[in-house]
């Protein structure tokens, strides 16, 4: 999820671990902790000088089980013998830095796993990227509360019952909202499956998932032979079904789709892409349908998007391209949220 959640969530990870000796640093170290993972977006693009390799690196190693235990000891080791001195001599223990730094650090992948983006939560054993698609990569419903209780208890003094309490509550509250967020998935993956029968669609298999800083207005795409079919749903929907469902040409004849990076882009995609030709001679536009586009009736706003072109004898992408938002395509977002 966005940085600020990990943040939050690392900090509820150093405040259970450490909360009670050291107080309010133990929510510096956990967040810290929280926000490693996603360092591999700076360590990506130093080691990569193609751009799709370095985009398949986040979310790789660095967000999965074994680093989490390579982490915690390394990171714990660091801060016990940066911490352990003077006055504060004694007052923690190595175990208890490497339990901080293992709950922070695993968290976060953990909790990414819920999001469409997926994480290579076995690597380097294995490249498969879990995604449970239930929330949104930024939902402020989730953050938001968590957020304020943390920043609650930190008014309180280390051993006081109400710092106690308030942890649980942002803990509790969260858990509760992403629970809430996967019944949501089994009811609105009924919801695909009815409509796509409706509308007589016969396809090979189909994704969904909640659309961006909500869990009320859901996405799904499926894909047919040929084509991709794409639809949205809104729990505030009237009907059980989805009445409008858009349909778009693959084009994957348009490339070699068995170059190496193009390999590694639809395996990011997990095959969810289509394509077009750009104006400019030799660039191609790849959509990644995993994410929906912004306005529900129009295709082209998709905001997921990247623009290939060939350098080196090998494919790369353009910095991110998405379309700048329109007003009124995001006015169109807000109005199907609250259903038709």
């Amino acid at each position: 999820m966005d940085s600020l959640t990990q943040i939050v969530l690392g900090a509820a990870c150093g405040e259970i671990v450490l909360g009670k000796k050291i107080g309010n640093k133990a929510l510096l170290f956990g967040a810290i902790g929280g926000t490693i993972p996603d360092l591999d977006v700076f360590i990506g693009k130093l080691l990569y000088n193609n751009q799709i390799q370095a985009m398949a690196f986040h979310r790789g190693f660095m967000h999965s089980i074994f680093f989490a235990v390579f982490g915690a000891f390394l990171f714990g080791w660091i801060s016990y013998q940066a911490y352990n001195t003077g006055n504060r001599k004694e007052t923690t223990t190595l175990q208890n830095w490497i339990w901080l730094f293992f709950l922070s650090i695993f968290t976060h992948p953990i909790l990414d796993c819920f999001t469409p983006y997926g994480t290579q939560l076995f690597a380097p054993f294995s490249n498969y990227r879990v995604a449970f698609n239930t929330i949104s990569v930024v939902d402020p419903l989730y953050t938001l509360p968590f957020l304020c209780c943390i920043i609650i208890l930190m008014f309180y003094k280390r051993n006081s019952y109400r710092r106690k309490w308030w942890l649980k509550a942002g803990i509790y509250l969260s858990s509760a909202y992403l629970v809430f967020t996967i019944a949501n998935k089994f009811y609105v993956n009924a919801i695909f499956k009815k409509s796509f029968s409706n509308a007589n669609i016969n396809y090979q298999r189909f994704t969904a998932q909640p659309t961006i800083l909500n869990n009320l207005l859901w996405y799904a795409v499926a894909e047919s032979k040929n084509k991709y079919h794409f639809a949205f749903y809104s729990l505030l929907d009237k009907n059980k079904f989805s009445k409008k469902i858009i349909t778009v040409e693959k084009n994957h004849h348009l490339l070699n789709i068995d170059d190496f990076n193009i390999k590694t882009l639809i395996w990011f995609s997990n095959g969810y892409f289509n394509l077009y030709k750009k104006e400019k001679i030799g660039t191609y536009k790849y959509v990644d349908l995993r994410y929906p586009p912004l306005n529900p009736d129009d295709v082209k706003t998709s905001v997921f998007n990247f623009t290939l072109y060939h350098k080196n004898n090998s494919w790369d992408i353009l910095p991110f391209n998405g379309n700048l938002p329109e007003k009124e395509d995001f006015k169109l977002f807000l109005e199907r949220i609250q259903g038709i």
